[in-house]
C-alpha cells in the first residue's frame, strides 16, 4: 500500500475510502451543500471537495461505481476520467443522468470511484513500417465473436 497525500479542500469533503479489504476503487463522495437533482440526460459538475498529490508514474482513474450506474443509471459523462500526477486542483466528477427519470444526489453520497494505476510514458517515433502480426489491420469484430 502506498502513502497519498489528499488535501480536504471543503467542509462535508470526504477522503477516498475502498469498501472492501480488496477492492481496487476507492469511493469518492459528492462534497454538497444540499442535494442536487440531475435530470434525464443532464450533466453536472459535481465536487468531491478534495485536492490530492497522485505519485509520479501513476494516475488517477475515475470511474462509475457500478451499482450507481446500473441501478440509477448515474456515470461520469467522461466514461473514464483521467487525473495526472502533477493537477493539484480541486476533484470533480462530471455525472450524467443516462435514465428516464430524475436522480438526486444526496451530500457525502459515493458517485464515482478511483483507481490510482501506473502508466508507460512513451515517446512516440514515426516510422515508415511496423512489424507483422497475425491480426494485421483487422479492427473492430475481426477476431470473431466466440
Amino acid at each position: 500500500m502506498k502513502d497519498v497525500k489528499v488535501k480536504l479542500l471543503k467542509p462535508g469533503a470526504k477522503m477516498p475510502v475502498y469498501g472492501t479489504e480488496f477492492s481496487a476503487g476507492a469511493d469518492l463522495c459528492a462534497c454538497l451543500e444540499q442535494a442536487v437533482t440531475l435530470e434525464p440526460g443532464e450533466t453536472r459538475l459535481i465536487s468531491i471537495g478534495i485536492s490530492m498529490e497522485i505519485p509520479v508514474g501513476y494516475a488517477g482513474f475515475v470511474f462509475a461505481r457500478s451499482g450507481l450506474a446500473t441501478k440509477r443509471h448515474l456515470a461520469p459523462a467522461n466514461k473514464v476520467g483521467v487525473i495526472d500526477s502533477d493537477y493539484r486542483g480541486e476533484f470533480f466528477v462530471p455525472l450524467r443522468n443516462h435514465g428516464p427519470i430524475p436522480q438526486t444526489i444526496e451530500p457525502g453520497e459515493r458517485i464515482a470511484q478511483m483507481i490510482l494505476m501506473p502508466y508507460l510514458a512513451a515517446n512516440f517515433l514515426e516510422a515508415e513500417s511496423l512489424s507483422d502480426t497475425l491480426r494485421g489491420e483487422g479492427g473492430f469484430g475481426s477476431t470473431g465473436t466466440k
